[in-house]
C-alpha cells in the first residue's frame, strides 16, 4: 500500500466518523470540565462496599483489637470522596438544564446522597448477612461462611444488586445501573436495580440468571442457575412505542424454590412455598404451595423421530 493510498483512506475514514449525521442518537455534549462517570473509581467504590462489609476479607489489613475502627475510618473516608463525585458525574450526565452550572447546582445533592449512602452501611451489612446465611444453609458444598464471601458468584451479585438499588432508592441516576452490570459481566447474573428483593435470598449457581425491574420477590427466595423472571410482550402507546415503567414481571412471594432453567414471565404471582421445576414455562398465577414440573417421558406419547 502505497503512502498516499494510506493516507487518503484514513482522511476519508475520519471525515465519515465526523458527520453528525452519523452520531446524532449515541453522542453526549457536555461542557468542559464536567464530570463523566468513571468504570474505574465505580468499581473501586464496589471493592471498597465489600471490604467494608466484610471486614478481613477483601483488603489486605491486619484486624485485630483496636485497629478495625481506624481501617474503617479510612475505607469510608477513601468510599465518600469516590462515590460524592460519581453521583455528581451522574448527575451532571443526566441534567438538561444547560442554563446554568451543572457542578455548582448538583454538588450539595451528592454530598447528601454519599452521606445517606454510607449511613445505609450497617443495614446493608445486616442484608447481606443474612443472604450469606441463606446461602450456606441451602448449599451442603458449602464448608463455611468464608467460601461463600469469597467465592459465590451469588453472593457478589446480590451485593452490587442491594448497593445499587438503595442508591435507585436515593434518586441517583445512571450509577446504581453501571454497578448492576459490572455484576452481570462479572457473574452472569442479570439483576435489575429496581427489582425489589426481600430478606435471605439465594441463588446457587447463578449463571443466566435473569431478574427484570418490576419483580418483587419475598424472603427466602431460591434460585438456581438460568431462571428468567422476565416479561411477555410490551405494550404500546399510540404510536407504536413500549409504555415503559408499567409492572409487567412476575411476583414471587415467601419461601419459593425456582430451579434451574425456569422461565417464569409476565405480572403473575407464585404463591408463598411454591416450588417450580426445572426448564417449565409459566405464565399464570399459582397459588401457595404449589409444584409445577414437566410431565415425566412416559406420560407422553412415544414418538419414534420421524418427521422431526
Amino acid at each position: 500500500m502505497t503512502t498516499n493510498n494510506f493516507d487518503t483512506r484514513i482522511v476519508s475514514t475520519i471525515e465519515e466518523l465526523s458527520n453528525p449525521e452519523s452520531y446524532k442518537l449515541v453522542c453526549h455534549e457536555h461542557l468542559k470540565g464536567e464530570p463523566l462517570p468513571s468504570n474505574k473509581n465505580i468499581a473501586r467504590i464496589i471493592e471498597l462496599v465489600r471490604e467494608i462489609l466484610f471486614p478481613g476479607y477483601f483488603a489486605n489489613t491486619t484486624l485485630r483489637e483496636g485497629t478495625t475502627k481506624h481501617y474503617m475510618g479510612v475505607y469510608v473516608d477513601e468510599l465518600c470522596t469516590l462515590l460524592s463525585g460519581e453521583i455528581l458525574a451522574g448527575m451532571c450526565f443526566e441534567c438538561e438544564d444547560d442554563t446554568t452550572n451543572k457542578i455548582s447546582k448538583h454538588t450539595a445533592r451528592a454530598e447528601e446522597k454519599t452521606v445517606e449512602l454510607v449511613e445505609f452501611l450497617p443495614e446493608l451489612r445486616s442484608l447481606l448477612v443474612k443472604d450469606v446465611e441463606a446461602t450456606f444453609i441451602n448449599d451442603p458444598a458449602a464448608k463455611n461462611f468464608g467460601e461463600v464471601i469469597f467465592s459465590y458468584p451469588g453472593i457478589r451479585a446480590i451485593t452490587n444488586y442491594r448497593l445499587a438499588h438503595k442508591l435507585l432508592q436515593l434518586q441517583v441516576p445512571l450509577i446504581p445501573r453501571i454497578i448492576a452490570e459490572m455484576a452481570h459481566s462479572e457473574t452472569g447474573i442479570d439483576i435489575h436495580p429496581r427489582a425489589q428483593i426481600g430478606e435471605s435470598f439465594t441463588i446457587d449457581h447463578g449463571t443466566g440468571v435473569v431478574i427484570g425491574s418490576t419483580c418483587i420477590l419475598g424472603n427466602n427466595v431460591k434460585i438456581y442457575q438460568g431462571v428468567t423472571l422476565g416479561a411477555k410482550s410490551f405494550p404500546v402507546d399510540e404510536n407504536g412505542n413500549p409504555i415503559k415503567g408499567i409492572p409487567r414481571h412476575p411476583i414471587v412471594e415467601d419461601d419459593v424454590v425456582i430451579y434451574a432453567g425456569a422461565t417464569i414471565l409476565g405480572r403473575v404471582t407464585i404463591g408463598k412455598g411454591s416450588v417450580i421445576g426445572g426448564n417449565v414455562w409459566v405464565t399464570k398465577d399459582l397459588p401457595a404451595n404449589s409444584f409445577v414440573v414437566q410431565k415425566r417421558a412416559k406420560d407422553l406419547p412415544y414418538t419414534d423421530g420421524a418427521g422431526i
